[in-house]
């Protein structure tokens, strides 16, 4: 029992990725300029997180959702690889993660034209809906 305890322990040691050898982990370290946290003992919080590279996140948050859960809202932001600078905005509560941002897509207002080809599609439905029904009786 004791070998095969060992053998797993130096499979799990072999297996740890290797920081120095991997090309995912840049050996240039980033910086927090900026890391304040509240914790309240009746849940509240809040923090305000910045790094060197200009990523910045600011949540708070209080046990006030249904059955306790926690009610979040805050923003973060950074820079693209493209260059564009990104603005998320986010409330997380009973209705969900529902961030907002000029750089999310947005569904086209409804009513919207609905295309010709499903009109069609539509009247042919209806057509063949009463011929279904004749067939059974």
């Amino acid at each position: 029992m004791k070998i095969v305890a060992f053998a797993v322990l130096f499979a799990v040691a072999v297996a740890a990725p290797q920081y120095g050898d991997s090309p995912r982990y840049d050996s240039n370290e980033i910086p927090i300029l900026r890391d304040d946290r509240v914790h309240e003992e009746d849940g509240r919080y809040n923090f305000d997180f910045e790094t060197g590279n200009g990523i910045v996140l600011s949540q708070s948050g209080s046990p006030t959702g249904p059955e306790g859960a926690v009610v979040k809202a805050g923003q973060y932001s950074y820079t693209a690889p493209d260059g564009t600078p990104v603005v998320v905005k986010f409330v997380a509560d009973e209705n969900g993660y529902q961030p907002e941002s000029n750089l999310l897509p947005v569904a086209p207002e409804f009513p919207h034209p609905i295309p010709q080809f499903v009109l069609d599609q539509i009247a042919f439905a209806a057509t063949e809906e009463p011929r279904r029904y004749s067939y059974d009786d």
